[in-house]
């Protein structure tokens, strides 16, 4: 069977794929991940996640290699991690009632033939009026500096929403399972 690799050093990434049952192994890939000036959203995250993959590509000539990579969108705005009690303080006082799209980037590479699928997968979460005593509070509880607008939806962060849509609810916390068993299988690879 082929090798299976995530291309990735995310706690988030690896726990999803854990739910398929797979066998795999975890690299974190070396590449810049600075936006460029007149790149899109959409374009920035389908970058990144192909360059992940690609990046394992010549150490791994037989596997198939997962990239993935997330940023999210509010007033048209692009917003990631927010590092910071501060700025995820004005991340979430931002997205108070407000609508925040993510894009999460998924590419499957199969390193033997070169073939790369590469999908950006949308999801949408509507935020609560949140006051500033329920942010601070949420930020004491969870701290999620290290999550796209500073929230961790698995956790309670779930608390901060209206109303989720999307198709999958793993593409929110970063890897959209669903169309990576879809891209799996056209390679071969059955989940069940």
């Amino acid at each position: 069977m082929t090798q299976l690799i995530l291309a990735s050093s995310s706690p988030y990434r690896k726990a999803l794929l854990d739910k398929l049952n797979l066998r795999y192994t975890a690299i974190s890939p070396d590449i810049d991940e600075t936006r460029l000036t007149t790149e899109t959203p959409d374009a920035y995250v389908r970058r990144l996640a192909e360059g992940k993959a690609r990046a394992l590509q010549p150490d791994f000539p037989d596997a198939l290699i997962i990239g993935s990579d997330q940023t999210a969108i509010i007033n048209g705005e692009t917003i990631g991690k927010s590092g910071d009690y501060t700025t995820a303080f004005q991340q979430l006082s931002d997205a108070s009632g407000q609508k925040i799209t993510f894009l999460t980037g998924l590419s499957l590479l199969n390193s033997r033939t070169g073939e790369c699928q590469t999908d950006v997968i949308p999801f949408h979460v509507h935020f609560r009026n949140l006051t500033p005593s329920m942010i601070d509070n949420y930020l004491k509880a969870e701290q999620p500096y290290n999550c796209a607008g500073s929230f961790k939806s698995e956790g309670l962060g779930i608390a901060l929403f209206e109303k989720l849509e999307g198709d999958d609810p793993n593409t929110l916390i970063g890897l959209p399972l669903i169309r990576l068993i879809k891209m799996l299988e056209s390679q071969g690879l059955h989940i069940l």
